[in-house]
């Protein structure tokens, strides 16, 4: 089968593997849809411990496709089935997978991170992920590219969820990329007041109003015009859909009283100390948290909200690469020449 395999840091190659095997209790997924994840960038520019020259890894983690073989033993789901993929899964059981939070147990594993993932033709699901529910049937109306975005959709209502945003809110997202459009639609789709998209790109934001006009967006330091917005209450809501730490630093001095700060977007390795005022903390009683992955409760109500036509996604795709042109689809993604979400797309 074809596959895009990554050696080392900068060194994505299209190559051949043999289909992968499958035991008992396993699924193996002919791959439908992929799309690129901020993390899959990451990985590409920085290297990644588990993808090596003697061992390269098939990365991708956003995917949906068709089932075409089942394991011995594995009920419930059967060839030809259409489904999407929660990659995190967890090979023993601990406090936090009985707790419904598996994929923030530091032993979880992930397809795409740990062991080949989304950017082949076929997949081998495991047996633990198999067992724990990672596969969701997916109706006919929606396409692969839609399905494969349940995952990246999942992380935002996870943050949603802890944002506790409602009625009116004013919602400020730092970041136009489009897990920070995700958060837009989702801040509207429950009621905010105001949705509130930052960055420093115009470009970027123009096609933020293009998708939806009812936002408002700001270029960059959304600080006085925040004021001219809310009256010098500042936002509700403020979500670091980036990798900033000054946004971060920033986000605390924004909000207003009473507010959630949420750091969605991660900092890189040794840079991950902030100063932040605490007094601002203190003084206006707020909230700065942050969240990372998804539950599968959290991936099964994302599915529902897109099957159901309840979130739009489809717009979000601005560039669609076969999987033969995978390094073409990262340049495009890297240089942000391809607009907003780059889908992966499979004969």
């Amino acid at each position: 089968m074809n596959a895009a395999l990554l050696y080392e840091k900068e060194d994505l190659r299209l190559g051949t593997l043999p289909e992968p095997q499958i035991g008992e209790g396993e699924v193996l997924i002919r791959t439908g849809g992929a799309s690129i994840c901020g993390t899959d960038i990451r990985m590409w520019k920085n290297g990644h411990a588990f993808a090596t020259p003697d061992q390269p890894l098939v990365i991708g983690h956003e995917m949906a496709g068709t089932i075409a073989r089942v394991g011995a033993g594995v009920r419930g789901l059967q060839a030809g089935q259409r489904v999407c993929v929660a990659p995190n899964y967890n090979p023993v059981s601990s406090e936090l997978t009985v707790a419904g939070e598996g994929y923030l147990d530091p032993d979880y594993r992930a397809l795409g991170i740990h062991e080949h993932g989304a950017f082949a033709e076929y997949v081998r699901i495991p047996r633990e992920a198999v067992l724990q529910g990672n596969l969701f049937p997916i109706p006919n109306h929606v396409s692969f590219a839609a399905a494969a975005m349940v995952e990246p959709l999942s992380c935002v209502y996870n943050n949603y969820e802890k944002a506790r945003t409602g009625p009116g809110d004013v919602v400020l997202i730092v970041g136009a990329g489009p897990i920070g459009v995700m958060h837009a639609k989702l801040s509207k789709m429950v009621g905010a007041g105001k949705v509130i998209v930052n960055d420093r790109h115009e470009d970027r934001l123009a096609l933020v109003r293009s998708i939806d006009p009812s936002f408002i967006t700001i270029c960059g330091d959304p600080g006085e015009e925040l004021k001219r917005l809310t009256g010098g209450r500042g936002a509700d809501v403020i979500i670091t859909a980036c990798s900033s730490a000054d946004i971060q630093a920033r986000a605390v001095e924004l909000a207003a009283v009473n507010g959630r700060v949420l750091f969605f977007g991660g900092l890189p390795k040794g840079k991950s100390h902030v100063p932040l005022d605490t007094n601002l903390i203190h003084y206006k009683q707020l909230l700065v948290t942050g969240t990372t992955r998804q539950s599968l409760r959290q991936f099964q109500k994302t599915l529902a909200l897109i099957a159901d036509g309840l979130l739009v996604v489809d717009d979000l795709v601005t560039a669609t690469y076969p999987l033969g042109e995978i390094q073409k689809a990262f340049a495009g993604a890297v240089s942000r020449t391809g607009g907003l979400k780059t889908a992966i797309s499979f004969n």
